[in-house]
């Protein structure tokens, strides 16, 4: 029987709940509703909750209510995408709920659980359920019921398991869009995972974290050399499943050493694994695109981990690490998020000071959006995320800086372009973020991408390598010929007319192909204004906007 739990014992089983999640970060992955290459959830909860294990990984306070926190604090930073955000939501109340107890009863936790689970679901600004918001209240709630019973805190946890797996399987029901695909949240899933690791450690059984999943944060492998050796900052890893058997493993191996170094490649049937340290994970992951779909990403910061490793043993006076603050040259200032070159260059010719490389597949952390803020030379910065993924990591900076942090609620690339030119010097902030909104708003986009596995969707029949387009993030065509994927998509996005066509083709598409589906959009609306840029994107093949 366990009756109380203090900061050691709840660092161990922590650990225990985040090795469980990285060990099932692909099957988290592979529930993604539409069989685009993003892997996003999986990833995103992986690298979030590794953060938290990463601050506790040499030890802990003996005080639960201590190592909580630093828990939490360490999630906030490192939150990824919506699954990543709202888990750190979640250990944010969870501390809130143990602050200054050394050891927790069980009631204790499962008033913290129940806290935890308030504290998210007012800050999302528009709750779903069939998510891991439903699955994670479900067992809070099972967690009080139990505690005005049980003193042991194991049979409270396993009982607040068993309401959550239930919750979890109601996700489906709860969920249109999950139904048609017939699968479960994979966010609420990811929560599964971590609760049954945790209580797995609890009743002595510790989850180890496999080989291939991403590294022990106890190993201290970063304290083998300076910050000086580290040539190029990320460590960036994947597994490419290979869509042709004859895929050149060499000229892969060739492009990796012209952008970094450390290359490891190992060229095995049906796969090709991938090691590299290099500043631009975005071009070695978009390689890896053009030979097949990507499995097990992995993307960790040397830098910052090696400052990590250094001043693990110092945790507890340990002050947070907050990127330096520029001092304000100017009233406004500019983030964007973007992948690709001339995505990228685009947004910097909009005036962006400082542009975050990310996007699909790649969601930085909050950590990463909070040190473009504080290195952006003006009072007030505006951050547009540009993806649905993102937009609730970079919120989190609004309360992270010093500085006055206000984020527009871009959902795509050409919404955050619209934003940035509807900026009015002559106006203070309050109009500038209204009438970003707006022009956010008035803004219709599709993507055209390839489907990863085969699948089916809704009474469609989605094989591997098959294009498949978006409108507003909702498919809307697949099939093997391009030409028919992208008329019925210029068919949907020119149905309501425009003045404005914005075609955005991607690193794998050449100008010409690019000036074809531009020619389809031109054919519908041949009063708009079209131009057709390269973005050098990576996972759409296209991104086109109407407004």
């Amino acid at each position: 029987m366990t009756k109380t739990m203090n900061g050691e014992l709840f660092a161990r089983i922590f650990r225990s709940g985040a090795a469980a999640v990285n060990n099932n970060k692909q099957k988290l992955n592979e529930l993604n509703v539409f069989p685009i290459p993003d892997g996003d959830t999986g990833v995103n909860m992986s690298m979030t909750i590794t953060a938290g294990a990463a601050k506790i990984g040499a030890g802990a306070p003996k005080s639960v209510g201590e190592t909580a926190d630093l828990i939490a604090g360490a999630l906030l930073r490192g939150a990824r995408g919506n699954s990543g955000v709202i888990l750190s939501l979640l250990y944010r109340g969870f501390a809130k709920g143990l602050k200054g107890i050394d050891e927790a009863k069980a009631t204790d936790i499962a008033v913290a659980l129940k806290q935890g689970v308030d504290s998210a679901y007012k800050a999302v600004m528009k709750p779903a359920e069939g998510t891991i918001l439903s699955v994670s209240k479900a067992a809070a709630l099972r967690a009080i019921d139990s505690a005005k019973t049980n003193a042991d805190i194991e049979v409270v946890l396993a009982d607040a398991l068993e309401s959550a797996e239930i919750a979890l399987k109601e996700t489906v029901e709860l969920n249109p869009v999950l139904k048609k695909a017939g699968v479960v949240d994979a966010g609420g899933q990811g929560y599964v995972f971590m609760f049954a690791g945790m209580l797995s450690a609890l009743r002595g059984t510790e989850i180890a974290q496999n080989s291939e999943s991403n590294q022990n944060p106890t190993e201290n492998v970063f304290e083998k050399f300076t910050e000086e050796d580290i040539n190029f900052t990320y460590c960036t890893e994947f597994i490419v499943e290979k869509s042709d058997p004859n895929a050149d493993a060499l000229r892969f191996r060739a492009f990796l050493e012209s952008i970094g170094d450390c290359v490891v490649v190992v060229d095995d049937d049906g796969i090709i694994k991938i090691h590299t340290h290099t500043n631009e994970p975005d071009k070695a992951l978009g390689y890896g695109l053009k030979l097949g779909s990507l499995q097990s990403i992995k993307i960790e910061n040397m830098r910052q981990q090696h400052t990590q490793k250094l001043n693990l043993s110092d945790y507890i006076e340990e002050k947070p690490s907050v990127p330096p603050v520029a001092a304000p040259e100017k009233t406004y200032g500019f983030v964007a998020v973007g992948d690709g070159n001339g995505i990228t260059e685009l947004f910097a010719n909009l005036g962006a000071d400082q542009i975050v490389r990310g996007g699909q597949t790649m969601n930085p952390s909050t950590d990463e959006i909070l040190a473009a803020v504080n290195a952006t030379p003006a009072e007030i910065v505006f951050v547009f995320p540009n993806n649905k993924n993102i937009i609730m990591a970079a919120e989190q900076t609004e309360r992270l800086s010093e500085k006055k942090v206000v984020v527009i609620p871009t959902r795509t690339i050409p919404q955050g372009v619209s934003a940035m030119l509807a900026f009015d010097e002559s106006m203070d902030i309050g109009g500038n973020a209204e009438a970003m909104r707006e022009a956010a708003s008035l803004v219709h986009t599709g993507q055209i991408t390839y489907a990863a596995r085969d699948s089916e969707f809704d009474g469609n029949h989605i094989k591997q390598n098959d294009y498949i387009a978006m409108l507003e993030g909702k498919m809307t065509a697949t099939g093997p010929d391009l030409d028919k994927v992208a008329s019925d998509l210029a068919d949907r996005l020119c149905a309501n007319g425009g003045d404005v066509v914005s075609v955005f083709y991607g690193a794998d598409v050449s100008a010409e192909d690019a000036e074809k589906i531009g020619k389809l959009f031109a054919d519908r609306l041949p009063d708009a204004d079209l131009s057709v840029v390269s973005g050098g994107q990576s996972v759409y093949y296209y991104i086109i906007s109407v407004e």
